[in-house]
């Protein structure tokens, strides 16, 4: 008994070693995510003891999601494991709140992998195991999840590049060492080495539907069925190599449905429905969407379909909301209308951070470019919205022309018309985005001039 459990100590810190040694390079940095809990105590401790040996740089992440009452304890007990092993520590503060048509979970977890995209690092380690592969694929199973969502965790991957723009770096990839090891040997390492853990109260708790099947079901598995984690793992990975195969249909189909990198209406009307079902699936995921449902994104597709070049679609789920214009389909963070009377005064800043309309403007000093500064702050300088009316010259070969035409002629859907930051200098309206400079303020070759920049933030 005794030699069988020192097999399974060795077997833990061979697989992680062979894992690593197959992926990493020397001088890496990684990140591990470390929650307390004994999965993550325990990958911690075998990181430590191979960091000098492969050479790699070790660092630690910890979330603090500010769900449970003892979250603030769990961050002082990482901190304090952190510094008897005098690793670095980053603690993440989240603040998090089910949205509709989400789950908690979901949506933490979600918030999780946002901040794993923006650490300077070559791959983030994660803990999850044999156990947790088993538990997500029952589970999946009893929601009527699809191929895709029964695909087993991958020991390692790729991180989706925000704002669906794929020549973004994507930040680190994903790496899961312990994806072949079962928790009791996890556990069986951590008592061997007398290590200290912390224990997540909710684990107990039986409306959980992960709880209820791993501390009612899965024992009773177990005792019929003893290599089910294997046999469940098999399955997985072969929903995963035909989740590979949908996403090249995916890829294939959007190629044809696809233009000014936006998914067209017209083109999915030529699939069939679970080729446009499964192309839109795999257009959210592309843009780090939290999925919805089976049965929400079926409901989605046939709103689609059913959509009018005359008529005003919104369809909001979570924190997305989609909207179509002349048969595009536009994917972006869900907002709230702004206040038209929402106005601002411009200072001087380099950039203007503006929570109200989704985005951020920029100001950039530049000779003979932009805006004649010095014209500009003959009046007070503000930005405000569209309230109808306004005109603007932008070509100084052609008449003055009403915005509001301006606009519909470069195509900005009518939702965006509504958010956009105008700069006025007094009621001279001066530069709106997407449509330049009035005539009356550029900036000759001999003056200062001021570029303005709009960065909206809310499209994926």
């Amino acid at each position: 008994m005794v030699n069988s459990r020192k097999l399974k100590l060795s077997n833990i810190l061979s697989c992680v070693e062979n894992i690593l040694r197959e992926q990493i390079r020397r001088d890496d940095h990684l990140v591990i995510g470390l929650s307390g809990g004994v999965d993550s105590v325990v990958l911690l401790r075998i990181l430590t003891a191979l960091s000098a040996q492969l050479g790699f740089t070790l660092s630690v992440l910890h979330v603090n999601h500010g769900i449970s009452p003892n979250a603030n304890k769990w961050e002082k007990f990482c901190l304090h494991l952190c510094s008897t092993y005098s690793i670095p520590i980053k603690i993440a503060k989240l603040k998090v709140s089910r949205l509709s048509g989400t789950s908690l979970e979901a949506v933490a977890r979600d918030a999780r992998y946002q901040i794993f995209k923006k650490l300077e690092a070559d791959y983030v380690i994660l803990a999850q195991h044999l156990d947790d592969q088993a538990e997500t694929l029952l589970l999946q199973l009893l929601r009527g999840a699809g191929v895709k969502g029964l695909g087993a965790m991958p020991v390692i991957r790729n991180q989706i590049p925000e704002a669906g723009n794929q020549t973004l770096d994507p930040g680190p990839q994903i790496l899961r060492p312990l994806l072949n090891v079962a928790r009791g040997e996890i556990e069986d390492y951590a008592q061997k080495n007398k290590l200290c853990w912390i224990i997540d109260e909710s684990n107990n708790d039986m409306s959980f539907d992960r709880n209820f099947l791993r501390h009612k079901i899965f024992p009773l598995l177990e005792k019929r069925f003893p290599s089910y984690r294997i046999t469940f793992l098999r399955t997985s990975r072969h929903m995963a190599e035909a989740g590979c195969l949908l996403d090249e249909l995916a890829e294939f189909d959007r190629k044809e449905c696809i233009f000014s990198n936006k998914l067209q209406i017209e083109g999915l009307r030529k699939l069939s429905f679970p080729r446009a079902r499964n192309l839109l699936r795999y257009s959210l995921a592309q843009q780090g969407v939290i999925l919805p449902s089976a049965v929400k994104l079926e409901d989605i597709l046939r709103q689609l379909l059913s959509y009018r070049l005359d008529s005003k679609l919104q369809i909001t789920f979570g924190g997305t909301e989609i909207r179509c214009f002349r048969g595009s389909i536009h994917v972006r963070r869900a907002s709230v209308s702004p206040n038209k009377k929402w106005k601002l005064v411009w200072q001087g800043e380099k950039q203007l951070t503006i929570a109200e309309l989704g985005g951020s403007v920029s100001f950039m000093r530049k000779k003979g470019r932009g805006i004649n500064l010095q014209k500009l702050k003959e009046g007070a300088v503000i930005l405000r919205l569209r309230l109808g009316g306004e005109h603007i010259r932008p070509d100084c070969n052609r008449p003055r022309r009403s915005l509001k035409k301006l606009l519909q002629e470069a195509s900005f859907p009518l939702w965006e018309r509504e958010t956009l930051p105008l700069l006025f200098s007094g009621e001279h309206l001066v530069w709106a985005p997407g449509i330049g400079v009035d005539c009356g303020f550029q900036a000759g070759v001999r003056d200062l001039g001021l570029i303005v920049s709009w960065h909206p933030d809310h499209s994926y």
